[in-house]
């Protein structure tokens, strides 16, 4: 798990006016929260926290006004319009040691029993208990062999020493489908019967 340092400002002025200058100086408005204490209104630098976030699950060390703080991203919000433009981030805040509920990615390996079927991900992302500072950025699962009817239960995904399943045991994550048949055009088949 990587830590990413980012300095952030305290910010007093709220609404899409106010957002809209920070946003003009490739700053992110923020909201930072948790613990039982206040929200805080940040501005944080928009490029260095775009970065960060292409780590899942990133945990950020947080300088502001001279105090240091933890935290992951719970809610990042993107501009539809233009990739790569963040227009607003909520921050949970987190103590080393302490254990938060997060989604990882789950990733696939091999390849499925001979055949046309298809896999399903049921669920694209594993809720997990793990320790703030040891987030996991993924799990991988072998799919080799599984054939039509087959499914991948939480419960069967190895985790990594500290994490813990945060949804039922045997939740479907992943399945394997039959591929159906195409059936010909209602019209080429009474067509060929024409000309039999």
């Amino acid at each position: 798990m990587s830590e990413v340092k980012l300095s952030a400002e305290t910010r007093t002025e709220f609404g899409k006016g106010a957002a809209r200058r920070i946003r003009r100086e490739d700053k992110v408005p923020g909201v930072l929260y948790g613990h039982g204490t206040d929200p805080v209104h940040i501005a944080l630098p928009g490029h260095a926290l775009l970065m960060a976030l292409r780590t899942p699950n990133v945990l950020i060390s947080l300088d502001i006004d001279g105090k240091t703080e933890l935290a992951i991203p719970k809610d990042v919000q993107r501009d539809p319009m233009r990739q790569g433009i963040l227009k607003h981030v909520d921050l949970l805040l987190v103590k080393r040691g302490e254990k938060v509920n997060v989604d990882i990615f789950v990733h696939t390996e091999g390849e499925l029993a001979p055949g046309a079927n298809l896999l399903e991900h049921v669920l694209n992302a594993l809720p997990v208990e793990a320790e703030a500072t040891h987030i996991p950025e993924s799990v991988t699962v072998s799919i080799a062999g599984l054939d039509a009817g087959a499914s991948v239960l939480a419960k069967d995904i190895p985790l990594p020493a500290g994490t813990k399943l945060a949804v039922d045991d045997d939740t479907v994550v992943l399945q394997v489908l039959a591929a159906q048949a195409e059936e010909a055009p209602a019209d080429a088949a009474g067509d060929e019967a024409a000309e039999a």
